[in-house]
C-alpha cells in the first residue's frame, strides 16, 4: 500500500502575478509604521525645511527621512547603517517612508547621519512641540497637567579627563603663596636702587597680574649675581609655567560657569553620582540630568540640564515650557527632589497648583519621627501678640537673631523656625 504525501500549501517562485500586491496590502492596518507615517504626514516641517539650502542638487525629501529615523528608534534600530539596509529589507520602512511618495529611493548611512545630525538638529525641538499639540487637540494628553521627574544619563565622554572647580582654586592659592614667597625673597636682597614696591594685592588673581608680577621678580632678581640657586629655579619654573596656567584656569572656569566640574571630552556634560553605580563606590561619571514632564504616559516637555539636583532645575523646565507653548501650566505633580521653598515660591506666583512634598514631608506623618523630635519648628507655637515662640513644655523662647544664608542659585533664606513654618504653610 502507497505511503500517504503530506499536503503543502502552493509554492511556486517562478509563479507571475498579474496583478502584483501593493504595500497597503502586505502591512497589517495596526502597524506603527502606519502611526507614524499618519502623524508625521499631519505636522508642519517647515522648520525641518529652512535647514535645507534652495541652490544645489536635490536632497531626499526630509519628511521621508524623519520616518525613517523615528520609526527606526521606535523599533530599536539606531545604527545608520542599520536603517539603511533596513529601507532596502523591510516592508515595514518602505511602508512608513515612501507609502505617498513618488519615487523609491534609498538614503545611505551618510545620508541619515548628515539629517539627524545637521539638519535635524535645530527642528527638533520644533516638530516635538507639533506632534505634542497633535496628540492635544486628540485629546490623548492634556498640556496643562503634567506629572515630572527627573532622570540622570551618562554622557558620552572620557570619565577619568575632568576639571573641578576646587583644584582650580587649590592651584590658584599655591601659585599665589609662591610668588610671595619669592616676592619676600626678592624684597631681601633688593637695594634702594632696584625700587622694588610692596608685595602685589592677590586678592583676585589674573593672568595680566601674574605676568606683572614675574616681570618685576626677573627685572629684580635677574641682575642679581649671588641670589640662592633654588630661588633662581623657582623663579625659571614660575615664569614658564604660571602665566599660561592661569590663562589656562580662567579659561576653564569660563567654561564651568555656575558648575563645579566639567568633562574635557565633553565640556557640557557634568560629573553626577549616578543609580547605575555597579561598583558601589560613589563614582561621579559625566552626565546630563534631564528633566521631563508627562500626561498620560505622553513626554509633554523636556529639558536638558548641567545641575545634578533636581531641586535647582525646576525654574528652567517651567521656563521652557512656557516657550514652547506660551502659556503656563494649570497643575504640577512632582516628588520631593522638587520641594524647596524657593520652587514654592516660584510656583505660587507663576499661579500654578503644586502636588510637591518637602523632603521631611513622609517622615513626619509618623509618630516614631515626632517622638525623636518633640522640639522641632513646626512644634513651636507663635504668640501674635507678644511676638514670641512658645515651646511644647510652655515656655517662652528668647530670641537671639537672625542667620541669613544664600543658596547656589542666590536666593537669601533665613533658617530655623520661618523657613520651616512657611515651607510648611504652602503645603
Amino acid at each position: 500500500m502507497a505511503r500517504r504525501q503530506p499536503t503543502f500549501k502552493p509554492y511556486h517562485q517562478q509563479q507571475l502575478m498579474l496583478l502584483p500586491p501593493s504595500l497597503d496590502e502586505l502591512i497589517p492596518k495596526d502597524h506603527a509604521c502606519r502611526v507614524i507615517n499618519d502623524v508625521i504626514n499631519s505636522i508642519s516641517l517647515e522648520p525641518l525645511h529652512a535647514a535645507y539650502h534652495t541652490i544645489g542638487s536635490s536632497s531626499y525629501h526630509p519628511q521621508m527621512l524623519l520616518k525613517v529615523l523615528v520609526y527606526g528608534y521606535v523599533s530599536n534600530i539606531y545604527s545608520s547603517r542599520k536603517l539603511e539596509a533596513a529601507c532596502k529589507e523591510s516592508i515595514y520602512f518602505i511602508g512608513a517612508a515612501r507609502r505617498f511618495l513618488s519615487s523609491m529611493s534609498y538614503p545611505d548611512h551618510n545620508t541619515i547621519n548628515r539629517f539627524r545630525g545637521v539638519r535635524l538638529k535645530d527642528a527638533l525641538r520644533k516638530i516635538f512641540e507639533e506632534v505634542v499639540l497633535l496628540l492635544a487637540q486628540e485629546g490623548l494628553l492634556s498640556i496643562e497637567e503634567v506629572y515630572t521627574d527627573g532622570t540622570k544619563i551618562e554622557a558620552n565622554a572620557n570619565k577619568y579627563t575632568f576639571v573641578w572647580r576646587n583644584a582650580i582654586a587649590t592651584n590658584k592659592e599655591k601659585i599665589k603663596k609662591q610668588l610671595a614667597h619669592i616676592w619676600e625673597y626678592a624684597q631681601s636682597v633688593a637695594t634702594a636702587e632696584d625700587s622694588l614696591p610692596d608685595p602685589p594685592d592677590f586678592t583676585t588673581i589674573s593672568k595680566e597680574k601674574v605676568q606683572d608680577t614675574v616681570d618685576k621678580l626677573n627685572q629684580v632678581l635677574g641682575k642679581k649675581e649671588n641670589i640662592d640657586k633654588k630661588m633662581k629655579a623657582k623663579l625659571g619654573y614660575v615664569t614658564k609655567h604660571y602665566p599660561s596656567n592661569i590663562a589656562r584656569y580662567e579659561q576653564q572656569e569660563a567654561i564651568l560657569g555656575d558648575r563645579n566640574s566639567y568633562s574635557k571630552t565633553d565640556p557640557d556634560a557634568t560629573f553626577m553620582r549616578l543609580k547605575e553605580d555597579h561598583m558601589r563606590n560613589g563614582q561621579l561619571k559625566p552626565a546630563y540630568n534631564v528633566q521631563i514632564s508627562t500626561s498620560n504616559q505622553f513626554i509633554v516637555n523636556y529639558s536638558l540640564h548641567s545641575n545634578p539636583t533636581d531641586t535647582n532645575t525646576l525654574a528652567g523646565h517651567l521656563d521652557q515650557y512656557e516657550n514652547s507653548f506660551g502659556s503656563s501650566l494649570k497643575s504640577i505633580t512632582a516628588d520631593a527632589g522638587y520641594g524647596s521653598e524657593e520652587n514654592y515660591t516660584l510656583l505660587e506666583e507663576k499661579q500654578i497648583a503644586a502636588y510637591v512634598k518637602y523632603g521631611l514631608f513622609d517622615k513626619r506623618q509618623h509618630n516614631s519621627f515626632n517622638k525623636k523630635h518633640p522640639f522641632s519648628a513646626d512644634k513651636l507655637h507663635y504668640n501674635l501678640q507678644g511676638d514670641h515662640y512658645i515651646c511644647p513644655m510652655g515656655q517662652k523662647m528668647r530670641y537671639i537673631g537672625n542667620k541669613i544664608s544664600r543658596t547656589t542659585t542666590g536666593l537669601f533664606k533665613v533658617p530655623g523656625c520661618t523657613k520651616l513654618l512657611t515651607a510648611v504653610n504652602v503645603l
